[in-house]
C-alpha cells in the first residue's frame, strides 16, 4: 500500500462526504448476462489476515475471475494458493507465489475456458521485492478471447513507472484485454495517467459500490483498479460495500485492501468465415 494520503481530502467536512459517498452502494451490481463477466480484483495481504473472513468476501461477490494481489511467496505458496481457491469455489489459472512474485488468478469452474497463460517476472531493482504479472487468455462462451493481467506495482515511483509501461505489452496478445490490480499509486500520479489514456478506468467509467479503496483506517486512497480495452463494456466498478453477504466487518478483518468488483461485458466472438468452394 503506497504511504501518502489523498490530498484532496482535506477537510473533516469534505472526509464526511468522502465516506458516505463511498460507501453508499446499490444492493446490487448490473446482473449477469449473455458474455458478461464477474471480475474481483483483492489484495490478500498474504492471507495473514481473517483468511475466514476473507474467503467469504469473495463468494459473497460471486465473481467469475479474481485477481489476487500479495498470494504468499514463501512458504508453501502452491498450497496456500489451492486453499484460497478451495475456500472461494474457484481454481487456480495463472500466476502464484513465485511464479509471478505474487499476483494470482482464480476461476469459478466453467466460467471461462484458458487458452495460455502468460505469466511475466519483472526486471528487479536491487533492494527492492521482486515484482511480476499473473497473465491469462481466456474465453467465455460467445465472446471473443481476451487476456487478464492481475498486477500489483512497485512502492518505488521510478520502478513502478516502468511496470505501468510494460502492462501494454501483456494486453498485445489480444485485441481485448483486462488489467486488474494493486497500482500503489493515485489515479493522478503519472503511471496511472499513462494507463487511463490507453484503457477505460473501471470506477470512473461507470461507477458503482465504493470509490476509496484502503481500509477506514485509511479511507481516502483509490489504489486498487479495474481498467479495460475499448472494445470491452465497462457495467459497473466498485468496492462491493453493500452487497449481500459482504459484511463491514468482514472487510476489515480479511486485509488491509478493500475488494474491487467490476461487471464486464466482453465483445462478441467473430463467427468464422465460410470455407471456399
Amino acid at each position: 500500500m503506497t504511504a501518502g494520503p489523498v490530498t484532496a481530502a482535506t477537510s473533516s467536512t469534505a472526509n464526511a462526504t468522502a465516506v458516505t459517498a463511498a460507501t453508499a452502494a446499490p444492493l446490487e451490481p448490473p446482473p449477469s448476462g449473455p458474455r458478461r463477466l464477474r471480475l474481483l480484483s483483492y489484495n490478500i495481504r498474504s492471507l495473514r489476515d481473517d483468511r475466514r473472513a476473507l474467503a467469504r468476501v469473495v463468494r459473497a461477490c460471486a465473481p467469475d475471475l479474481v485477481c489476487i494481489q500479495e498470494s504468499p511467496r514463501y512458504w508453501r505458496p502452491k498450497g496456500q494458493a489451492r486453499w484460497l481457491a478451495r475456500s472461494t469455489g474457484t481454481a487456480v489459472l495463472a500466476g502464484g507465489g513465485r511464479t509471478a512474485a505474487g499476483p494470482l488468478l482464480l476461476g469459478r469452474p466453467g466460467a471461462v475456458e484458458v487458452l495460455g497463460v502468460h505469466d511475466r517476472l519483472l526486471p528487479k531493482t536491487r533492494g527492492l521485492h521482486a515484482r511480476g504479472f499473473a497473465t491469462a487468455l481466456l474465453r467465455v462462451p460467445g465472446a471473443a478471447p481476451f487476456t487478464v493481467t492481475s498486477c500489483h506495482l512497485s512502492l518505488d515511483p521510478e520502478e513502478r513507472y516502468g511496470q505501468f509501461e510494460l502492462l501494454p505489452e501483456q494486453l498485445a496478445i489480444a485485441e481485448h484485454g483486462i488489467v486488474a490490480g494493486d497500482f500503489n499509486e493515485h489515479p493522478d500520479g503519472p503511471g496511472w495517467q499513462l494507463l487511463a489514456s490507453r484503457l477505460q478506468d473501471g470506477y470512473p467509467t461507470a461507477p458503482w459500490g465504493g470509490e476509496f479503496t484502503s481500509v477506514p483506517e485509511r479511507p481516502y486512497q483509490r489504489i486498487d483498479a479495474v481498467f479495460a480495452t475499448p472494445g470491452i463494456t465497462v457495467l459497473g466498478c466498485g468496492v462491493p460495500h453493500g452487497l449481500p453477504g459482504v459484511t463491514e466487518a468482514d472487510l476489515r478483518a480479511a486485509t488491509d485492501h478493500l475488494p474491487v468488483l467490476a461487471v464486464l461485458e466482453l465483445p462478441e466472438r467473430e463467427a468464422p468465415e465460410p470455407p471456399e468452394r
